[in-house]
């Protein structure tokens, strides 16, 4: 039952934190002049890449803040705290708020001939925010091997999607609206807000801030 849970809670955040359709429609822009060939072995290198970041973040980085002094209590609640922001920002922002590239990052990757590092691998689905939440569920996990195998199914499981949604990124663009992207965000939006107060109580808790 572990395992089932820790495999729902870590796709719930992994889709919410990478946000595949949203980066499919980005990739869709990037790469509109490339040819098809070329588009996805983009797509393949990008998924490749970002894949290797958040599995070293989830199964290490836990490890490298413990070794800087951070107490795993307040790990989980700064992030809590991070997962709570893009929660909000999911939620209550407008439209292209979530790109996750500044003006400039975004004019660079438009003339940029190999976008699967940057700005597909990093920052668009290895963000900060996945980042943080591979090391917030394998903080949670505690070690125990069957719940963060639940995490790696997880994590798995979005980078198929987003990887199937990239290979079909131009047909994504125009399948989905504005608004059925925006109704899409904010239900995940929702549900890693949920995710993000539940890691801040663990932490508070951890602390012996709580009862």
């Amino acid at each position: 039952m572990d395992f089932l849970n820790f495999a729902l809670t870590s796709f719930t955040t992994f889709f919410a934190t990478i946000g595949p359709v949203e980066a499919a429609v980005l990739y869709a822009g990037f790469t509109s002049e490339l040819a098809r060939g070329e588009r996805r072995r983009l797509a393949f290198r990008a998924v490749l890449i970002a894949s290797l970041i958040l599995l070293a973040f989830t199964l290490f980085g836990q490890l490298l803040l413990v070794q800087l002094g951070v107490t795993l209590a307040a790990l989980k609640t700064a992030g809590g705290a991070i997962l709570g922001l893009i929660a909000i920002d999911m939620i209550f922002s407008g439209p292209g708020s979530r790109s996750k590239l500044t003006p400039k990052e975004g004019e660079e990757a438009l003339h940029k001939e190999d976008v699967a590092v940057f700005p597909m691998a990093t920052p668009l689905l290895a963000g900060p925010g996945a980042m943080s939440a591979g090391i917030v569920l394998a903080a949670r996990a505690q070690g125990d091997v069957l719940q963060i195998a639940g995490i790696l199914a997880g994590l798995g499981a979005v980078l198929a999607i987003t990887l199937a949604l990239l290979l079909a990124a131009p047909e994504v663009g125009r399948l989905l609206g504005v608004t059925a992207q925006r109704v899409m965000m904010r239900v995940f939006g929702i549900l890693l807000a949920a995710i993000a107060v539940q890691a801040l109580f663990d932490g508070l808790q951890d602390a012996g801030l709580t009862r």
